[in-house]
């Protein structure tokens, strides 16, 4: 596995720029949403990005949205449906929108019931060509026989009960689509000084869709990494990494936290 790579400049750009056309496996990734001074007050301009994404990603590549709505003056924005719907206009398909929930809200509402999800469109262009599916669901049903019944008609034309039996298969299954992690100080990052980022998402988040939607091997893009979350995943799951981000703040953060990964035995 090559040593990440790793860009510090605006994202579009830098794709424009530095990466070929469909060239990416995967990108995880989350944009910045609500008021951009919590980030350092760069500008999103998410048409070229979702443009250079589209360009950039192989066919059967996959790309995870992560995306929440702000709420201004009462109302949210619903930008996140609005960049789902330009995706497709581009030419992704909507393969599957799932839904991050966290432990509990970090500002509570005090007039609508608490906000603790956000988004995750996961974007493919064509029909993804991985798709390695989590089987961590407990089946409650597991090593129990359970009966089912019908009527039917016999030869002489009267009606018969008729009993059979399911055996419900193996005990885990296929996980649903919507993924709970906890969340704040000692779970999102190992890390204490990755804090210094304003909105992480969790390690297990991007470890779990890289898991998914990839092979080892295979070519991992965050052009937004914030932190370096996707990328310390990416390598620590012996995926390929692309990184890029525009404040150097953060790019640090994600340099070091790249720089200092252990990987498992």
């Amino acid at each position: 596995m090559s040593d990440p790579i790793l860009y510090l400049g605006e994202c579009s750009r830098v794709m424009r720029e530095r990466i070929p056309d469909a060239s990416i496996d995967l990108t995880v990734t989350s944009p910045p949403y609500g008021n951009l001074r919590t980030y350092n007050g760069y500008v999103f301009d998410f048409e070229a990005i979702a443009q250079e994404l589209w360009r950039v990603t192989k066919p059967g590549g996959v790309v995870v949205w992560v995306v929440g709505d702000a709420t201004i003056n009462g109302s949210e924005t619903g930008t996140s449906f609005r960049q789902a719907l330009r995706f497709m206009d581009l030419g992704f398909r909507l393969h599957d929108t799932m839904i991050y929930e966290k432990n509990g809200p970090s500002y509570p509402s005090q007039d609508k019931y608490y906000q603790v999800f956000e988004y995750m469109f996961i974007l493919s262009k064509g029909s993804p060509h991985i798709f390695n599916p989590i089987k961590d669901r407990k089946n409650r049903w597991f090593g129990q026989k359970w009966s089912k019944g019908r009527t039917r008609r016999d030869a002489n034309g009267d009606l018969q009960w008729q009993d059979w039996y399911k055996d419900e298969g193996k005990e885990y299954g296929t996980r649903f689509n919507i993924w709970r992690f906890n969340v704040g100080a000692g779970y999102t990052a190992e890390e204490d000084y990755a804090y210094e980022h304003p909105a992480m998402f969790p390690e297990a988040l991007a470890r779990d869709h890289i898991l998914s939607w990839s092979n080892p091997g295979d070519t991992v893009l965050d052009p937004m990494m914030g932190s370096g979350t996707t990328g310390k995943m990416a390598m620590r799951y012996q995926r390929e990494f692309i990184g890029i981000e525009i404040s150097a703040e953060y790019y640090e953060i994600a340099k070091k936290r790249m720089s200092q990964m252990v990987m498992p035995l």
